[in-house]
């Protein structure tokens, strides 16, 4: 069957998933991004069959939100015609869910939340992919009910390996770790006052750990903000911690420093086993 997709913001991850969607589905991508040379790309290139607009947006059988989280709730409050299933794709889901929900189930459509768990550091259309979800998970908050079968069968199709479903408490307590603070950590590390001598002195330890400190300074933001106390209580713990590393440095312990690498490794092997 040919659905009707429907996709707000064409950036890293609005156009990749219009492009996977044309390359390895059969269905149809609608559009829009308030860029106009974003539009034009995204046109002239085939990555979407039509632009989304206002009398569009009551035909999607699927419409996906890849923009911010004020954004997203600003573009369903502002659009009463939206119909079939919704998804935002927002790196945080509880803030969003709470404004949009009570407008799901006031109009009548299907709220899902979402998050696909990929991406770069380097943002906007120009960097977009089709493969960019290729053995990445993509996670479903559902609100009501149950998610459709062929919603699953999309995102699998889209080169996703695995269909997470979650709750949006859950869901933002633990990205708080997975992916907020590392790129706090990432941010904060290349502030170091040895940082600008590191050229010929480092090697992929550095570049593994910096990757993500080149980031959208607004986009992350709002998202450290909209989870601030599972984000704050994560800081909290990686201080804690850190500490006592100091600590042990600081007075010669090298029982407690070696007891604490050792902790940390076994640590590292229960997270991937």
């Amino acid at each position: 069957m040919n659905y009707k997709i429907g996709i707000v913001g064409l950036g890293l991850i609005g156009a990749s998933i219009a492009k996977a969607t044309k390359a390895y589905t059969h269905n149809t991508v609608f559009g829009y991004d308030i860029d106009e040379k974003t539009m034009e790309k995204a046109v002239s290139e085939g990555t979407i069959d039509r632009e989304l607009d206002i009398d569009s947006i009551p035909e999607m059988d699927l419409l996906l939100l890849a923009v911010n989280p004020s954004v997203a709730i600003k573009f369903v409050k502002e659009n009463p015609n939206i119909k079939g299933i919704l998804i935002d794709l927002c790196g945080i889901k509880q803030v969003v869910s709470d404004s949009i929900l009570p407008i799901s189930k006031l109009r009548g459509f299907t709220y899902i939340g979402g998050h696909p768990m990929a991406g770069s550091q380097l943002g906007g259309y120009d960097n977009s992919s089709a493969d960019m979800f290729e053995g990445a998970s993509m996670v479903l908050v559902p609100h009501e009910g149950n998610i459709p079968i062929w919603l699953y069968n999309y995102f699998l199709g889209l080169k996703f390996n695995l269909i997470k479903t979650t709750t949006d408490s859950d869901h933002d307590r633990v990205i708080a770790y997975t992916s907020q603070l590392a790129h706090i950590v990432s941010n904060a590390l290349v502030k170091s006052k040895t940082s600008m001598e590191h050229e010929g002195l480092s090697a992929d330890s550095l570049k593994d750990l910096t990757r993500v400190a080149t980031l959208d300074a607004d986009m992350w933001t709002e998202l450290f903000l909209g989870n601030k106390e599972n984000l704050s209580r994560e800081v909290d713990y990686l201080i804690e911690e850190l500490e006592k590393y100091k600590d042990a440095i600081d007075s010669d312990d090298e029982d407690e420093l070696k007891r604490l690498l050792v902790e940390g490794v076994e640590s590292k092997s229960k997270m991937y086993s």
